[in-house]
C-alpha cells in the first residue's frame, strides 16, 4: 500500500510539472507570482505548490512543496511558498473535496477582462465551454488575509471557473488535465473578447437558448476529450517529466 500512494503522489507530480510547463510555454506566467496546485491521493488534508521564487519553466517533481491547508510547509525544502497561494488554494481545497487541482494566472488577458464589469462575454464558442459556469470574486488586495478565504468560498460556491476581479482567473478541475483545459477555454475566451471588443464594430450576440445549448454539448464532449488534449499537450513538451505520462498512456 506505501509503494502504491508514492506511485500516485509521482503521478500527481509530473503531471502539475508538466503543467506549469505548459503554462510558461503559453506565455502565462507573471514572474514568480502565480501558482498551480495539486491534491495528493490518499494524503489528507495537504497538496503540492510551486517553490517561492521559480519561474515557471523551473518546476520540478521534486522541488514541488507539499503543504497542508493552512499553508504549514511539509517537505524537507528550503523554499518558501507564496502566502497569496496558502490562502487562495488552501481554501479550495479545504472545502471542495471534488477538487483535486486548483490553478491560478494573472495573464494581461485575464486581468482585463476581470476588470470590467461585465466579466467575461458569452460571445465566442470557447467562452460557451465556461457558460454558466464562472463566479466572480471582488478584489481584496493582495490574497494574503486568512479572512479572504470566506469571501473566496462564498464568492466561488459550486462553479469550476472564476474571474478575480481586477487580479486574474482561477480554474479548478477534479484532475490536473480537467483544470488546465477549463484554464485554456478561460484564457482563449478572455484573449478573442479583447480583440472583438478592439476593433469597436457591433457585436454578433449569440441567443442565450444557443448558448445554454453549446454548453452542454461541450459539456457532454469533455471527459471524452480531456485525454485526447492532455496527450497533446503533453507531446509539446521535450522534458524529462513528461515522458513517464507519455509512456503510461
Amino acid at each position: 500500500m506505501r509503494v502504491n500512494i508514492l506511485d500516485k503522489e509521482r503521478q500527481v507530480r509530473l503531471e502539475l510539472t508538466a503543467a506549469y510547463h505548459l503554462a510558461g510555454k503559453f506565455g502565462w506566467t507573471d514572474l514568480i507570482y502565480t501558482h498551480f496546485s495539486a491534491r495528493i491521493p490518499g494524503q489528507d488534508g495537504c497538496f503540492l505548490i510551486n517553490p517561492f521564487g521559480l519561474h515557471f519553466h523551473e518546476v520540478t517533481p521534486d522541488n514541488l512543496i507539499k503543504v497542508d491547508y493552512n499553508g504549514r510547509i511539509l517537505s524537507d525544502t528550503s523554499y518558501e511558498i507564496n502566502p497569496a497561494g496558502s490562502v487562495v488554494h488552501g481554501a479550495i481545497h479545504s472545502a471542495r473535496p471534488e477538487l483535486n487541482c486548483v490553478l491560478h494566472l494573472h495573464s494581461a488577458n485575464g486581468v482585463a477582462v476581470s476588470s470590467i464589469h461585465e466579466g467575461l462575454l458569452p460571445i465566442s464558442q470557447h467562452a460557451l465551454h465556461l457558460y454558466g459556469d464562472v463566479a466572480y470574486h471582488d478584489y481584496e488586495g493582495i490574497a494574503m488575509r486568512e479572512e479572504e478565504k470566506v469571501t473566496i468560498l462564498r464568492d466561488f460556491g459550486n462553479k469550476k471557473v472564476m474571474l478575480m476581479r481586477n487580479h486574474g482567473t482561477l480554474a479548478a478541475g477534479t484532475t490536473i488535465p480537467e483544470a488546465f483545459m477549463l484554464m485554456y477555454m478561460l484564457e482563449k475566451a478572455a484573449e478573442i473578447q479583447i480583440k472583438t471588443l478592439s476593433q469597436g464594430l457591433p457585436i454578433c450576440t449569440i441567443p442565450d437558448e444557443v448558448c445554454s445549448r453549446a454548453y452542454e454539448q461541450a459539456l457532454s464532449k469533455r471527459e471524452k476529450h480531456l485525454k485526447l488534449e492532455w496527450m497533446a499537450l503533453l507531446r509539446l513538451l521535450d522534458t524529462p517529466y513528461v515522458r513517464p505520462l507519455l509512456n503510461a498512456a
